[in-house]
């Protein structure tokens, strides 16, 4: 099989796709419980650049590293001598938390697309009982919910199977239709904004003990949930073994990024400016309700399939983003043997077996919770999953702008990367920290990290079969 068969535009809307998932439709709601509109406008423009400076990083990679191909867990390898056991544990543990974070969020994601269907099929959310197991109860929408939500896993899991680049082209076509569609909404909704609820911009906001939050607080408690929207930046550098061009990887991100910003602004902007704070707080669908604001009963359907649209593309994405990764990981000795199976279209079939089957384990939690409270919880555990390895991405540029190491007579090259590296570098450890400060939410992280050391003497050893 041809593995380099992703072109620029492949490789763009899979940034844009995977990025622009659940993120645009259940955050306005989020960020409004954590921050006023000038907080929430702050921490999408200081999130915005702070991705970008990773973003940057990881351009900046594939064309001095070219022969990296796989995801940041290659940089994690490369931090430590070649073929020595720190190399490997470290490279290792960054794709073990890297892929879990990838299959984590895919059930936000799917979880969404679900949310959003209930807009034609009410019977999603209904509270009627269903059966009981032991002393609880099942309701009926959530057993339906459950039900919707492995049958799309486990549907694109078979058409991911006939292979990745006509995986890779299916989300292509929904991304276009995506960004399309935000365009319009953009338009409408403008006819529809009302200054007074989104002025003034600083407002007091108080936490859940009562206490009034400062404006750098409320920037601080809505940075992960705005990193969560920009997660999949790096999607064009995990399929980089795959890309037609390598040049075409940094252009991609870059492009991709672009895109997604001026949506994700244009969109928040406009929400909160529709949808007064008492109802968007309130909003299990804060972009129905918003254009449901701007044209009436009709905006509900048509923003419905939008967002339908968005997330089954976005899902693609995903899932051949959460299987990709411990392939190419097994494929540099850095995961386990087995991931590194392939079918005869090319698409890694057991990883893809394992990695929705984990997925799965994640969604039987939508028979106990709320889309919403289910949503809350999976990004802010994958965002800072996430952040691990795009930290170490960030150290290794700076190991290699330390060392001169491809900056041979670069001077100003090395300087401009040095610095770039140095603040994506600052930019990570401030939200880890940020979304460290709850101890429940730390502690759970440790506890998925020791898991994965459980798995690490599976992972072949260098000399060793």
């Amino acid at each position: 099989m041809n593995n380099q068969k992703l072109g620029f535009w492949v490789l763009t809307a899979l940034v844009v796709g995977n990025m622009v998932g659940s993120g645009i439709f259940m955050l306005p709601r989020s960020l409004a419980e954590v921050a006023s509109p000038g907080g929430v406008i702050l921490a999408w423009v200081l999130t915005g650049t702070g991705v970008l400076l990773i973003a940057l990083v990881f351009g900046n990679l594939s064309i001095r590293k070219p022969e990296m191909t796989g995801g940041p867990q290659i940089y994690a390898k490369a931090l430590f001598k070649p073929g020595s056991q720190a190399s490997i544990l470290c490279g290792y543990l960054v794709s073990w938390g890297y892929w879990v974070a990838n299959f984590t969020g895919n059930v936000a994601i799917i979880t969404t697309f679900t949310g959003y269907l209930s807009t034609f099929f009410p019977i999603l959310t209904s509270k009627s009982d269903f059966f009981q197991i032991g002393g609880y109860t099942v309701h009926v929408g959530n057993f339906l919910t459950f039900v919707v939500c492995s049958a799309l896993l486990w549907f694109l899991h078979f058409i991911i199977l006939k292979g990745v680049e006509g995986a890779g082209r299916l989300n292509l076509v929904a991304t276009v239709a995506k960004v399309a569609g935000f365009i319009l909404f953009i338009v409408v909704t403008l006819f529809a904004f009302e200054k007074s609820n989104i002025f003034p911009l600083i407002t007091p906001v108080h936490d859940k003990a009562g206490q009034t939050v400062s404006l750098m607080g409320q920037i601080n408690g809505a940075a992960v949930a705005t990193l969560w929207a920009f997660v999949g930046v790096e999607s064009a550098v995990v399929f980089s073994s795959r890309a037609k061009n390598k040049s075409d990887i940094k252009k991609a991100t870059i492009t991709g990024l672009l895109i997604a910003t001026f949506i994700y602004l244009g969109i928040t902007i406009l929400v909160m400016g529709v949808l007064s704070h008492n109802q968007l707080i309130h909003s299990a669908k804060p972009l129905v309700d918003a254009l449901s604001e701007a044209i009436g009963p009709s905006g509900a359907y048509i923003l419905a399939a939008l967002a339908l649209i968005s997330l089954f593309g976005a899902t693609i994405g995903w899932i051949l983003l959460s299987a990709e990764v411990p392939y190419q990981a097994e494929k540099q000795g850095l995961f386990i043997k087995i991931f590194g199976n392939t079918n005869k279209y090319g698409a890694p079939n057991t990883s893809l077996i394992i990695t929705n089957a984990a997925s799965q384990l994640f969604i039987f939690s939508t028979i106990s919770s709320s889309i919403s409270s289910a949503f809350d919880f999976v990004i802010f555990v994958a965002t800072l999953a996430f952040l691990v390895p795009y930290l170490i991405s960030t150290v290794y540029q700076l190991k290699l702008v330390l060392k001169g190491e491809t900056y041979e007579n670069q001077r100003k090259n090395r300087w401009v990367d040095g610095v770039i590296a140095g603040l994506a570098t600052f930019y990570s450890l401030w939200v880890i920290k940020a979304g460290t400060a709850d101890l429940k939410t730390f502690l759970f992280g440790v506890a998925l990290l020791v898991f994965g050391i459980i798995f690490y003497p599976f992972v072949p050893k260098p000399g060793k079969e």
